[in-house]
């Protein structure tokens, strides 16, 4: 990452207040995976345009992710099966400003993606607490009693925003996947993966960046690359590109 903290510490400055403009609940994902290399020379070629979320004086802002599925792991075979309208259901933690919600990621069939979270107790069990058991009751299809925490992220995230607040692209650094089940552990590192997130057609300078240096879209579920990694013996026959991909990126580096 050298080189990389530098540049992101010499943007502009936007505080979470002013983020709330660019929430994008409902909006329109494209995710990129790049090398540590590539990231430093988009981050250059953007710097000038985009703000950089600072929290508690803190341009890198720590998460953690726990993943929540059933036995079966439902969730993961719907995506992995292709089906175009999923859930994902997770506990998000924002560490520098200890908070934490319970969410629900839904994908709809014509690629949009709405997000719905309640606040919680970082300590609380999603499936004991009533709050928690009631909204997901109502808002996703799986018997609340079956979850199960399956797998835990934790990266390091650098969030832009351009001028025009019409976007926001989070970039998420030393991804590492903890699996609840088998106790195994993998890392994304060298490598990074990015997430641009727009509301609308407006003109993108990001986009333009990544058709000049070549760099396409990767669609990429960080729940179930991470199931992959971890939990081999789960199926996986329609990811083992993505796996291939990954593998071959991170021997550039």
């Amino acid at each position: 990452m050298d080189g990389i903290a530098d540049i992101v510490q010499g943007m502009k400055p936007i505080t979470l207040d002013e983020m709330k403009s660019v929430q994008l609940m409902n909006r329109i994902d494209t995710k990129y995976v790049v090398t540590d290399t590539q990231l430093r020379e988009i981050l250059s070629r953007v710097c000038d345009s985009y703000y950089a979320q600072e929290v508690e004086n803190n341009r890198f802002s720590p998460y953690r992710t726990l993943y929540y599925d059933t036995p079966e792991l439902a969730m993961y075979i719907a995506h992995h099966n292709r089906h175009l309208a999923r859930e994902k259901v997770r506990v998000r933690t924002y560490v520098d400003t200890d908070l934490t919600f319970c969410e629900i990621k839904h994908k709809n069939n014509k690629g949009r993606t709405r997000k719905e979270r309640i606040k919680m107790e970082r300590v609380d069990n999603i499936v004991e607490n009533p709050n928690t058991a009631a909204f997901l009751a109502e808002r996703q299809p799986y018997e609340v009693e079956s979850l199960r925490p399956q797998l835990e992220t934790a990266f390091n995230r650098v969030t832009l925003v351009n001028f025009e607040k019409t976007e926001r692209l989070t970039i998420d650094c030393d991804l590492t996947f903890n699996d609840k089940m088998s106790g195994k552990v993998a890392k994304m590192a060298p490598l990074v993966v990015m997430e641009l997130k727009q509301d609308g057609r407006a003109h993108s300078l990001l986009k333009d960046v990544f058709f000049d240096m070549r760099i396409k879209p990767f669609k990429i579920s960080k729940y179930c690359i991470g199931i992959c990694l971890t939990r081999p013996e789960v199926k996986q026959n329609r990811f083992k590109k993505k796996l291939m991909k990954i593998d071959k990126l991170k021997n550039l580096c």
